[in-house]
Order: C-alpha cells, then structure tokens, then sequence
C-alpha cells in the first residue's frame, strides 16, 4: 500500500505540469490571461487566426451537424538568440498550449 502512494505521488508533479516560459521576470502559463501575457510579454513577433467549425454527432443522419465556430489564434514569441521560439495556441480568447519551438 505504501509503495502505491508513493508512486502515485510520483505520478502527480508530472499529470499537472504544464509548458511554461518566461518573460523578463514573470513566468507565463495556460492559466495566464491574455491581458497579462500582452503587459509582460509585449506584441508577439508574430500572430495568426483562423476560425473552425465546432461539429457535433446528429442522432438523425448519423453524420455531424455545425453547432458553432471557434477562433484559433497562434501567437509566437521570440525571445533572442539562443533561445526557442516559444508558441502560445489560443483558443477562444484562452491560452490552451505553450509549446517551444527551435529557431
């Protein structure tokens, strides 16, 4: 019993984290608001949007009918040299993933 709470244990720092990086002195995360990421990180180097269809199962046809759209923006920031570009994925106005990306 003792060795499966330890290794869950050990499991848990790994089911929570979540890329991060940082920004002068602030650390930016996917909890991190929009307004903040742009007042501690600036204008990102670059940014593009796309819009989606949202689909979901029709019991009727057995196909899958549009319910709605989704905005999809990618924000990338570089951060100098010797550094990874890092990718901010925002969908819906929310930071979903912060991936790096070599230069």
């Amino acid at each position: 019993m003792r060795n499966l709470v330890l290794a869950a244990l050990l499991l848990l720092p790994l089911a929570a984290s979540a890329e991060t990086f940082r920004c002068g002195k602030w650390i930016i995360g996917d909890e991190t608001v929009l307004e903040e990421l742009m007042h501690k990180c600036g204008t990102p180097t670059s940014r593009e949007s796309r819009v989606e269809d949202v689909r979901a199962p029709n019991q009727y046809t057995g196909g899958n009918t549009k319910v709605g759209e989704t905005v999809i923006e990618t924000w990338i920031y570089d951060l100098g040299p010797g550094k990874s570009l890092m990718v901010v994925t925002i969908v819906d106005g929310r930071i979903k993933k912060i991936d790096s990306k070599p230069k």
